[in-house]
């Protein structure tokens, strides 16, 4: 369960900063109940993964995307800023 937090966090950061981010950045807290929500749906889907469709015995399933939904990821507002320079350099 930790594991899928972790890969969980991962995938937040990597979505709110898209042009990278310093080491020890953590999950900014209004992204914990996303957090969880991603981590459980990677548990969901471990042993499936990426299935876009499946039926047997009268149950079906497909997926919106092979690792976390996009419905999901939307959630996630995306960060960068500007590089500074020092004019004097």
């Amino acid at each position: 369960l930790s594991e899928l937090l972790e890969q969980a966090g991962a995938i937040i950061l990597n979505r709110r900063y898209p042009f990278g981010y310093a080491d020890g950045v953590e999950v900014p807290p209004q992204y914990a109940r996303i957090q969880v929500a991603i981590a459980l749906e990677l548990y969901a889907k471990q042993g499936a993964e990426g299935q876009t469709a499946h039926s047997e015995n009268g149950i079906s399933r497909s997926y919106e995307a092979g690792d976390v939904s996009p419905s999901l990821l939307k959630q996630i507002i995306p960060m960068c800023g500007s590089v500074m320079t020092n004019a004097n350099s």
